[in-house]
């Protein structure tokens, strides 16, 4: 090979990344996120989704970035009451205005896309969850449709160089199919949380199953969620 190809394969790489906050994850793929780009998380109920976002957002909030976290489903109050139980006082974060939570109407995603971009802008944010765009199917029926406005959405997001968790619930029925089956080939990357079993002894795994411009482990690898948030193990196999 010579040096202009070798070159050419380290550029492939050479991009500036964002730490997941999750311990073990980022050594799975590279260091880390890439930045601008967005990753859609899929997983069921009670896998550590919403988990994972907070973690996400609180690694940016110790490294002095600004953050926004818009959902669907569950109210701005809840999500702080789901961080202060590992530490993450989001409502700190919010008095000094370096975190804006805000939820939004899924039936007004029109409104959402048009005026994301300005308000990412205007607060300098550079990581933001939306949670989850599963929602979107309660108004948009047909999967083309469906694709239509995520990539509106995440069109949005790049251009405004914000770093995005897109979370996305699984069909009951398969644990690693994302409800419409079209959210993860909008996505830069996509990863998938696996949950089996009741309660805290329930068995949890995590997969990166796709990374773009990214080197990642393609292994399931165990985590668990402790004190401090989620932990991801290396796979023994």
């Amino acid at each position: 090979m010579d040096r202009s190809s070798k070159n050419s394969d380290k550029n492939k790489n050479d991009f500036s990344r964002l730490t997941s906050g999750i311990p073990g994850l980022d050594n799975l793929m590279n260091g880390g996120f890439i930045k601008g780009h967005n990753i859609v998380l899929i997983g069921p109920a009670g896998a550590g989704k919403t988990i994972f976002c907070c973690q996400f957002l609180w690694e940016g909030l110790q490294k002095g970035e600004n953050c926004m976290y818009i959902t669907f489903e569950e109210l701005p109050e809840e999500i702080k009451i789901d961080a202060e139980v590992f530490g993450w006082d989001f409502g700190k974060y919010e008095k000094s205005g370096n975190l804006i939570i805000t939820h939004k109407d899924p039936f007004q995603t029109t409104d959402i896309t048009t005026r994301l971009e300005n308000e990412i802008r205007q607060s300098n944010i550079s990581r933001i969850v939306i949670d989850s765009v599963s929602l979107l199917g309660l108004y948009f029926k047909n999967p083309h449709d469906i694709r239509r406005e995520l990539y509106k959405l995440i069109s949005a997001l790049k251009s405004a160089n914000a770093t995005a968790v897109l979370t996305a619930e699984t069909r009951e029925e398969l644990e690693f199919v994302p409800r419409f089956g079209v959210e993860e080939y909008v996505a830069d990357s996509s990863i998938v949380l696996f949950y089996t079993g009741i309660g805290e002894s329930g068995f949890r795994s995590i997969q990166i199953r796709k990374m773009r411009n990214t080197k990642h482990s393609t292994n399931t690898h165990p985590f668990e969620i402790t004190k401090k948030g989620i932990m991801v193990h290396r796979s023994q196999i």
